[in-house]
């Protein structure tokens, strides 16, 4: 039985495995645990109303949930600051060359969760739409790059849009009542 989320785990490791940057890893766990949190928490904050689940014949969605946020997002950063550090060397307009890096990693990323969407392994609720998800992965990796240079100013940030988000579409925050 195929199961779209275990092609792209293997095809994750194997992407990290060729191009990603393992010297450097332990440079990089922190931002990795920032990508991890980020997911969990929107986990744990949208346990009774999702914006997205993913779908699978084989496992539940919190598996699928799991795998991505343990396994996929540490080869997403191996693979983004291994693209980063080459670019940032090779470049001399590097605001360019960063923007130009952001768009193509919110395009893989986009495109990968669209293809999953026309697949039937992915659905969108509550508002949530692919157009969302793009301008939303805009932001993803430029907070990336920062938490890697100023982890505090990346979580001051990200704190405040992750509240804006669960004002818009109104998530049962309970801690909240």
């Amino acid at each position: 039985m195929f199961d779209f989320h275990v092609t792209l785990l293997f095809l994750s490791i194997f992407i990290a495995w060729r191009w990603g940057d393992w010297r450097n890893w332990t440079l990089y766990y922190p931002t990795i645990l920032y990508m991890i949190i980020g997911d969990l928490t929107y986990i744990f904050v949208s346990t009774n109303k999702t914006l997205w689940e993913y779908e699978s014949p084989i496992f539940n969605g919190d598996f699928i949930e799991l795998i991505i946020a343990f396994v996929i997002f540490p080869c997403t950063c191996l693979v983004f600051f291994a693209l980063y550090s080459k670019v940032n060397k090779s470049s001399k307009n590097k605001i360019m060359t960063h923007i130009f890096l952001f768009l193509f990693s919110a395009i893989v990323y986009t495109s990968i969760e669209c293809l999953s969407c026309i697949s039937g392994f992915f659905s969108y609720h509550n508002g949530w739409s692919i157009y969302l998800s793009f301008g939303f992965n805009c932001i993803m990796f430029p907070l990336l790059l920062l938490h890697y240079k100023k982890p505090f100013w990346a979580w001051f940030v990200s704190i405040p849009l992750a509240f804006l988000i669960i004002h818009l579409f109104h998530l049962p925050f309970e801690i909240l009542r």
